[in-house]
């Protein structure tokens, strides 16, 4: 499985190749979303490009992971140029009522809870946290 992260330093932002412990930049490629254009224009697979463009410069992905390190990780994928292209949204379940349909749409003989109600309800038994705190 191919990993790759988005990190960034001051206004410098890089994507790397995940290769436990360390990380390898990628070649001229700025963002996840850059380097999917890339392999869509050349009828590539995102990993394979990924291999590709690998460095041999790398770096220690512990500190960049636990926030010690002036590089900072960023979310998966965005839209760098233009924020509001990309859109990163959850289940869609923001009350019981919507969360007992989507059960009862998708539960079978078999199956106990829906991934839909698992995850609506373990939004709701962690109840709100206070405030401050995530």
């Amino acid at each position: 499985m191919t990993r790759l992260i988005q990190i960034k330093k001051g206004k410098v932002r890089r994507v790397a190749l995940v290769e436990e412990p360390n990380v390898r930049f990628l070649d001229t490629c700025s963002s996840i979303c850059e380097l999917a254009h890339i392999a869509i224009a050349a009828g590539m697979k995102l990993s394979d490009v990924a291999r590709q463009r690998a460095k041999r410069e790398t770096l220690d992905y512990t500190p960049i992971y636990e926030g010690r390190s002036e590089w900072r990780l960023l979310p998966a994928i965005d839209h760098p140029g233009e924020p509001s292209r990309c859109l990163v949204s959850g289940t869609g379940l923001t009350h019981l009522g919507s969360a007992r349909g989507r059960q009862s749409m998708h539960a079978t003989a078999t199956e106990d809870l829906t991934d839909s109600m698992k995850m609506f309800r373990w939004g709701v038994e962690g109840g709100r946290p206070p405030e401050g705190d995530i």
